[in-house]
């Protein structure tokens, strides 16, 4: 579906939606499943796996908003747990308006009209201000480049969801990397699709100890990174 220059609808094989962006020539989500990938990769390896370990209230770093998939999933998963959750995530390149409207997500994981406007409401909010979605939920997006951010809170969990190092190298530096362990509480992790030698390594060589667990789909890995 092609919605703009920049950024067009494409169906995965589990029959969601992602996005392909020219400007990084890069996918949102995994071809092979958009919903299966977000919910392996961050919710089970990464909230569910700390709502096993007795955290009632968790807080999330996401790199890259991107759909909102990841955040709509969370609150499902939120509401479901009992869990509260406070949310912050950067984005540099928002979807537009006419790619959030027409996302398939609301249909295919059988949203409420509730959950339906709280998806809405992810996308709607404004930028650069806290706002609660729930009672259990509070969102707070930063439009701008995790390069400018300074990273103050302390996080339970990051999401890190961004492009791949081909497409955004700079997102995957020692650097930045350090910044974003720096900003976990011990015990926190680091959920990622990404399994490349060289980040591992890197990950390592900050402090985290490793987990490589199984890939969505026909991926074979993914990644865990805990700061104990």
């Amino acid at each position: 579906m092609e919605t703009g220059s920049e950024q067009f609808i494409q169906l995965s094989q589990d029959g969601s939606h992602t996005v392909f962006s020219n400007k990084y020539n890069a996918h949102y989500h995994s071809i092979y499943g958009a919903i299966e990938e977000s919910i392996h990769v961050f919710i089970s390896a990464g909230l569910y796996f700390l709502y096993r370990k007795g955290h009632k209230h968790v807080s999330i770093f996401e790199m890259g908003f991107g759909t909102a998939l990841n955040a709509i999933l969370t609150i499902l998963e939120a509401d479901r747990l009992g869990l509260s959750v406070s949310y912050t995530s950067i984005e540099s390149d928002p979807v537009t308006p006419e790619i959030y409207k027409s996302l398939n997500y609301s249909q295919l994981l059988n949203l409420s009209e509730e959950k339906r406007s709280k998806f809405e409401l992810l996308h709607t909010s404004p930028w650069n201000t806290e706002v609660a979605i729930s009672d259990n939920f509070k969102l707070l997006k930063i439009q701008d480049h995790i390069e400018n951010m300074e990273l103050k809170s302390r996080y339970d969990l990051i999401y890190f969801d961004a492009f791949a190092p081909s497409c955004q190298a700079e997102l995957w530096n020692e650097a930045l990397h350090i910044d974003l362990y720096n900003s976990l509480q011990k015990p926190g992790l680091l959920a990622t699709y990404c399994t490349q030698g060289a980040f591992k390594r890197t990950l390592k060589k900050i402090g985290y100890q490793i987990d490589i667990l199984d890939g969505p789909g026909k991926k074979r890995e993914m990644l865990r990174a805990l700061k104990l």
